[in-house]
């Protein structure tokens, strides 16, 4: 998006200012690369011609649905943001590596002990239990990794709206 500096428009270009602005405000993705490139770029108004310099006007973005925009003078960086199915399922997968190394290291296991582990079923995460589980158990040295009704003396693991429970012991 381009968005004018009104006080330096009407200077230079009188009475033919509001069709430059309309003009610059409605300018293809195109033409604002140019501008940005060249530093200036020209209009054609009705069969007149209005050069634009880059100080005659600011180029920001917007964010788009789904997409987190940032720029920095001539560049622009854009992120989609969406987190698709199989994305929310690895970092359920991640997330799960992450608290049984948490309940390794609390219950004062060594760094080569094997573990079993089991964890209570939950809609919420059992697609991706099943999808990772080789992923989950070789990074905590896990020798199997069982989805059950109920764990019996398990660790209680909150996320942000459901919670499970695990149980980890030596193998």
């Amino acid at each position: 998006k381009v968005k004018c500096d009104f006080k330096k428009l009407g200077p230079k270009f009188g009475k033919q200012m509001k069709a430059v602005a309309a003009a610059v405000a409605g300018m293809p993705q195109e033409a604002i690369a140019e501008l940005e490139k060249n530093g200036k770029y020209t209009l054609n108004l009705e069969g007149a011609e209005a050069v634009i310099e880059a100080a005659d006007v600011e180029i920001f973005s917007e964010d788009i649905p789904g997409w987190l925009v940032a720029n920095e003078g001539k560049l622009t960086v854009a992120l989609e943001v969406t987190v698709t199915e199989e994305l929310r399922r690895e970092g359920i997968a991640r997330e799960l590596v992450n608290r049984i190394q948490n309940i390794r290291k609390s219950s004062g296991f060594e760094i080569t002990d094997k573990i079993k582990i089991t964890i209570s079923k939950n809609t919420q995460t059992d697609d991706a239990v099943k999808e990772y589980n080789t992923y989950i158990c070789n990074q905590v040295l896990g020798t199997s990794l069982e989805l059950v009704d109920e764990v019996k003396d398990g660790t209680e693991l909150s996320f942000d709206d459901f919670s499970l429970f695990v149980n980890v012991v030596k193998d």
